[in-house]
């Protein structure tokens, strides 16, 4: 199965959001084979959102949580409220909550308490422009994925996506070759496999930096590809819609 996620960042307010629901519920109506499909919105249209999604194929995720459940701490959000409001998925350590001094040990303390609430971490790796310059792509990526899946207790039928999103091609509409994205993907699933055995079943991967419409069938193509994270196309119907058709495409000539 090949999984779209939508991350809509502060780009949208609710009525957008809503509209932008309704148009991906639009967009896979009479696929014959659809991917599992995921939409972040705001955390302000979470619950207009949840309306259009409910009981439909497409999930609602978060952009970012707290890792405490309560407690005294100003302008955060638990991952027990979020799925209060239907939500299934939450991203965590995306590259710009990075950039806003979130640390490695934040991410990891976050994917743990989502996995507590019953939500799927989508959690963000990937190494910047002058790290990927020095060669060091595997040893930051590496220290990342220690970082998130150490606190980890997955269970059940408790699940981890991992989004490799180089940070060198986010938003800079100079995405990874599919080639790039492989060779990553390899690396981290067999990074899993080896620190993280129980895991390695429960784990996906997925590709984010800069995907959109004209690329997105180049990397969902690729066996080593779960999937795809998208940002800013994300909130282009027209554009999202195309991923999604890619996917779509996908999963029908692989039968994945």
């Amino acid at each position: 199965m090949k999984t779209v996620i939508g991350n809509w960042k502060m780009n949208v307010g609710t009525r957008e959001s809503v509209a932008l629901a309704r148009g991906v519920l639009l967009a896979l109506r009479g696929k014959k084979a659809i991917p599992e499909t995921v939409v972040c919105p705001p955390f302000t249209a979470l619950a207009e959102v949840r309306k259009i999604v409910a009981r439909t194929h497409v999930a609602l995720g978060a952009q970012d949580l707290f890792w405490e459940d309560s407690g005294a701490y100003t302008g955060e959000i638990s991952a027990r409220m979020l799925a209060e409001h239907g939500v299934s998925h939450v991203i965590v350590g995306h590259s710009e909550r990075r950039a806003l001094f979130e640390t490695d040990e934040m991410a990891g303390k976050k994917a743990a308490a989502a996995l507590v609430a019953g939500l799927t971490p989508v959690i963000c790796v990937g190494e910047t422009a002058v790290e990927r310059k020095a060669e060091s792509q595997a040893v930051v990526v590496k220290r990342q994925l220690v970082a998130a899946l150490s606190p980890l207790k997955a269970k059940g039928k408790d699940r981890v996506l991992v989004a490799y999103e180089p940070v060198w091609a986010i938003g800079t509409g100079e995405p990874a070759t599919p080639n790039d994205a492989v060779a990553m993907h390899a690396f981290i699933r067999g990074f899993i496999a080896e620190s993280f055995p129980s895991l390695t079943k429960r784990a996906q991967v997925l590709y984010g930096g800069s995907v959109d419409g004209t690329n997105a069938y180049a990397f969902l193509r690729e066996k080593e590809v779960d999937g795809v994270l998208v940002g800013g196309a994300s909130v282009k119907m027209k554009e999202f819609g195309d991923v999604l058709s890619a996917a779509c495409e996908v999963i029908e000539k692989q039968g994945v």
